[in-house]
């Protein structure tokens, strides 16, 4: 059998499907081709989370909001800013000032069955130019890892190959 960088990332997405993270084709997702969140995912996740404290639509819009503004033009300052929000969390003013404000958490540590996992493969995506990465980790509509797959023959493949071959 000819190992292939298809051959890959079919065994990769094999094994998040023995640890019950659901696969999708990128086909098979519903976004914006800029958009490099999984919304509705997310939305369901700070609902379901934030439910007890009367989130409402407009704070889950603007939690959205505030990831989806961070420049993919200085993409080291934002992607570091927006781990710092997900591993500490914010505070989120509420809508109603009369409120107590809410301390957000975008994943779920305590209970990794709280949040919603996915391994999409072969979403397109488009920036300054049209990417189609091999896999991309989601949890909660965050894309937090991302694949590129090549070929163990190919000994002089680089990372910049992978975007152009």
């Amino acid at each position: 059998m000819k190992f292939t960088e298809e051959t890959l990332e079919k065994a990769v997405i094999e094994l998040f499907g023995e640890v019950d993270i659901p696969h999708h084709h990128g086909e098979t997702i519903h976004k914006e081709m800029s958009d490099v969140l999984l919304r509705d995912d997310l939305r369901l996740f700070l609902q379901n989370r934030y439910a007890s404290e009367g989130i409402t639509q407009n704070e889950i819009d603007f939690i959205i909001l505030k990831l989806d503004r961070y420049p993919s033009s200085a993409l080291y300052e934002s992607n570091r800013d927006i781990i710092r929000l997900i591993a500490d969390g914010f505070t989120l003013k509420r809508e109603d000032r009369t409120q107590k404000d809410i301390y957000i958490e975008l994943l779920d540590f305590e209970t990794a069955s709280n949040n919603i996992f996915k391994i999409v493969n072969q979403l397109e995506i488009q920036g300054t130019e049209k990417r189609i990465p091999d896999g991309i980790v989601y949890i909660n509509g965050l894309p937090l890892v991302v694949f590129e797959f090549k070929s163990a023959v190919k000994e002089n493949c680089t990372i910049k190959d992978a975007y152009t071959q």
